[in-house]
């Protein structure tokens, strides 16, 4: 039996005829470039969130570099995130100018660890980014205790957990801005690059929507520098169409993920995922650590099982910061999980007979 990491071709059998209808009309009323399909999903998507604003943009990266603009952070100024994430998340505090300082994970649930920021805190920070990391949001009590203590600005990288819940609130509505990917393989993905950010600041939302604009609400009249990163129409439609399903589709993956769980737990060389009290995970990746990781991969490969490492080198030991001049003991937490963890297929339609079928192979390899 072959298992891919993510199935995208059986989801979108399973909506082909909206999809095709939703790209059909896009095309027939060449709405391509802004226009209505992509307000629309403006819409939809504030009104899913409960959130006053959804400013669109080209992708996840782009969303947070414009909310990091908007929020005048730049040269001189420091911004706190966590050791573990994609590169995104810390080249655009580079990019836009400021410094990135990484913070060791909790190695119960790969996030931030809060019990570690204050102490990273110096007069020059200026916001702190958690990243609620394969679908599993970070503390938000804690990050928000911190931020107001600091006056600090709160922006969540929430690529990986889109309607993930902290106390019962939606992650990205919590902090001053919620930033969005919706790469094709997120729960919500697009068929292309695309991205958004949520907020209910009406002045940052505006500064945001300009800034994504080259620094225009209205065509030529440009009140400032800024960047081209838009939202298409046909990826709004398809997102428009995606939306309706990301409820089912989220159930489907906690459900998937809870039958690993009860399949895994109790093995000793697997260490199964660690859901907080206070959050809903929605599973974006089925993360485990195990012993010989390497080793039961290529197992895994040699039984058509795909799988990943999500990530196989943590962000502060990149090449891109060596100028840093970390070291191992400075992330231990990081260190030590990087060289065990590895993500198996994870994907709604994920049946139980494909999970038995992964369970199995691995428990052959142990």
């Amino acid at each position: 039996m072959n298992i891919p990491i993510v199935d995208l071709k059986v989801q979108y059998q399973s909506i082909k005829e909206e999809i095709d209808k939703a790209i059909q009309s896009v095309i027939e009323n060449t709405a391509f470039i802004k226009g209505e399909y992509v307000q629309q999903f403006e819409r939809d998507y504030a009104e899913a969130y409960g959130a006053k604003h959804v400013v669109s943009c080209g992708n996840g990266t782009d969303a947070l570099y414009i909310t990091l603009k908007a929020m005048d952070i730049g040269p001189g100024d420091e911004v706190i995130t966590t050791a573990h994430s994609w590169i995104s998340t810390s080249e655009t505090i580079t990019q836009a100018g400021a410094k990135v300082v990484f913070v060791d994970i909790d190695k119960d649930y790969y996030t931030i660890n809060t019990n570690l920021i204050e102490e990273k805190i110096t007069e020059r920070t200026k916001a702190i980014i958690p990243v609620h990391i394969y679908g599993q949001p970070v503390n938000m009590t804690e990050i928000m205790r911190i931020a107001n203590k600091y006056n600090l600005k709160v922006i969540e990288d929430c690529a990986q957990a889109h309607f993930a819940e902290w106390d019962n609130k939606y992650v990205g509505t919590i902090g001053d801005a919620g930033t969005f990917s919706f790469f094709p393989g997120k729960n919500l993905g697009a068929y292309g690059d695309a991205g958004c950010i949520v907020t209910n600041n009406d002045a940052l939302a505006e500064i945001m929507r300009m800034f994504a604009n080259h620094g225009a609400l209205i065509k030529h009249e440009h009140h400032t520098e800024g960047i081209n990163s838009r939202l298409d129409g046909l990826q709004a439609a398809i997102l428009s169409v995606k939306l309706k399903y990301i409820s089912q589709w989220t159930a489907l993956r906690i459900d998937r993920a809870t039958y690993y769980s009860a399949l895994l737990n109790g093995h000793p060389d697997i260490m199964t995922p660690i859901i907080h009290s206070s959050s809903k995970h929605v599973f974006h990746l089925y993360v485990v650590q195990v012993k010989n990781r390497d080793k039961l991969q290529h197992h895994l490969k040699n039984n058509g099982i795909a799988s990943a490492i999500h990530y196989p080198v943590p962000l502060p030991f990149m090449k891109a910061y060596e100028y840093l001049e970390y070291s191992p003991e400075d992330f231990p937490n990081i260190y030590a999980t990087h060289q065990k963890i590895l993500s198996l297929p994870m994907f709604p339609e994920l049946s139980d007979d494909q999970i038995e079928c992964i369970v199995d192979i691995i428990n052959d390899f142990h």
